[in-house]
């Protein structure tokens, strides 16, 4: 998952006065020893698409889980047919049945990672100056070894909360769309493994400013929907030298300029109502707090919008479907008339708007029949969570045991997550994640990195969190 969030949270800094971190109470020396072998195996484990494998993580934490003390019929590693590289873990932590579970959710595969483009090796764990680089470290490797960590902890405790934990260790997630996608295919086959009340997946997480002092915590509720459209002009074409007014490439261009001046209406969700009003009253810049008041209360305020949008792109992003031009390919030869002209569009779709409107509404900005306009791929809805008061109050108070006075700031993620398999299932989620600082993380391109601290306090946040969900 690319970790857009990170971007709201940037421009989180720049409204909400800093507020200092008190250290919470550490996590036991051999917990802390434990919980980073386990995650240098992760990372050491290769589960790219192309070279890795999910299984062998996902047979490695099972190996762990077993030795301390969880039963065969405890957790299965379920390896699709025909994808023997594609499988995942599902573990559960009975309890004693009162309410119904809770699921924890991690994926264990990665992007690609070439070794001459980085300036470590991406698959091996190395530490310098209190971060950790390779590939996985923040998306997704981090939450995988937190959630282990966590059950052999319970585990250790003899913990019996009120809701059975569960834990599903899937892979593809970074992979749109996959036949073997983890959490779609459990679901279509294996449902009653990880059927829950509510989930816990990656998509949230703070942000920390230039001095390392946290701004903000998001807790994500609810994400767009992902959807790729092909757009496509055709023509007999013939020689350039006796050129035509009816230019495949021209009509093309013509379209996409027409769809560059185009906007989406403004809407607004429970979740991204409650993140402007709590931004606006954080906000120290007070044209900016107007700005945010005003569109909550003329959401056709347009001219409010661009002036946020300016500060932030995710600004207008989270209020508005948007479909932007990301690829074009055009004409078969240097002296020839193009025969085909086609571009990629690229649509993030608020939830509760469909892919079928936006494909009408696309076809209508193009206002050219020439132009064809047809879906790359299958959308599933992502139904909207609910504002949970359970969810929010656990979050925020364990929060502020770790960063008093930093706020949780509910955010909706204009990326995608496997959480919208889950979400379309009726099984709530919410993305949680760790502190990052004001540069970028490096998910899905070179370097990618961690800071050591932020690990080590996600650990131990998410095992309190765990606990008071589940009991």
């Amino acid at each position: 998952m690319t970790r857009t969030w990170s971007t709201l949270a940037v421009a989180l800094s720049i409204l909400i006065p800093h507020a200092s971190a008190l250290a919470a109470d550490a996590t036991p020396p051999r917990e802390l020893r434990r919980f980073h072998e386990i995650f240098k195996e992760l990372v050491e484990t290769n589960t790219t698409n192309s070279s890795g494998s999910c299984t062998v993580a996902a047979e490695a934490m099972a190996r762990r889980l077993k030795q301390a003390g969880y039963a065969d019929g405890d957790m299965q590693v379920i390896v699709p047919p025909d994808a023997p590289t594609k499988g995942n873990l599902v573990l559960r932590l009975k309890g004693s049945g009162e309410k119904r579970p809770l699921l924890l959710v991690a994926h264990l595969d990665v992007v690609e990672a070439k070794r001459e483009d980085w300036t470590r090796d991406p698959f091996k764990l190395i530490e310098e100056n209190g971060v950790y680089y390779g590939r996985g470290t923040s998306d997704d490797k981090s939450q995988v070894a937190t959630h282990v960590s966590n059950m052999l902890r319970y585990k250790e405790e003899k913990l019996v909360p009120k809701r059975d934990i569960i834990m599903a260790l899937t892979c593809d997630e970074e992979i749109i769309p996959s036949k073997w996608d983890g959490l779609d295919y459990l679901l279509k086959h294996h449902r009653p493994l990880i059927d829950a009340e509510l989930a816990l997946n990656e998509g949230g997480g703070g942000t920390l400013d230039k001095d390392e002092r946290p701004v903000s915590y998001s807790l994500q509720i609810g994400e767009k929907v992902f959807v790729g459209y092909e757009l496509e002009v055709t023509h007999p074409g013939g020689h350039s030298a006796v050129p035509v007014r009816d230019n495949a490439i021209y009509r093309l261009a013509e379209g996409l300029t027409r769809l560059a001046k185009f906007d989406f209406p403004i809407q607004f969700n429970d979740t991204t109502r409650a993140y402007f009003e709590r931004v606006a009253k954080l906000d120290a810049n007070k044209d900016i707090a107007a700005d945010l008041r005003g569109l909550l209360a003329k959401p056709t305020d347009t001219a409010a919008l661009e002036r946020l949008w300016a500060k932030s792109p995710v600004y207008n992003s989270s209020v508005r479907t948007t479909c932007v031009a990301t690829m074009v390919d055009a004409g078969h030869a240097t002296n020839a008339l193009p025969q085909r002209a086609r571009a990629t569009v690229n649509c993030r779709i608020l939830p509760g708007q469909s892919a079928d409107e936006v494909q009408k509404t696309l076809v209508k900005v193009m206002a050219d029949e020439r132009i064809t306009v047809r879906a790359t791929n299958e959308a599933l809805a992502s139904p909207q969570p609910p504002m949970s008061p359970l969810v929010i109050q656990a979050v925020e108070s364990t929060a502020a045991e770790f960063w008093p006075g930093v706020p949780v700031i509910p955010t909706m993620l204009v990326a995608t997550t496997d959480g919208r398999f889950l979400n379309n299932a009726g099984i709530w989620t919410y993305g949680v994640g760790t502190f990052s600082g004001p540069e970028p993380s490096g998910v899905h391109g070179l370097n990618e990195h961690i800071r050591v601290k932020s690990l080590n306090d996600f650990q131990e946040f998410m095992y309190r969190l765990g606990k008071k969900l589940s009991s």
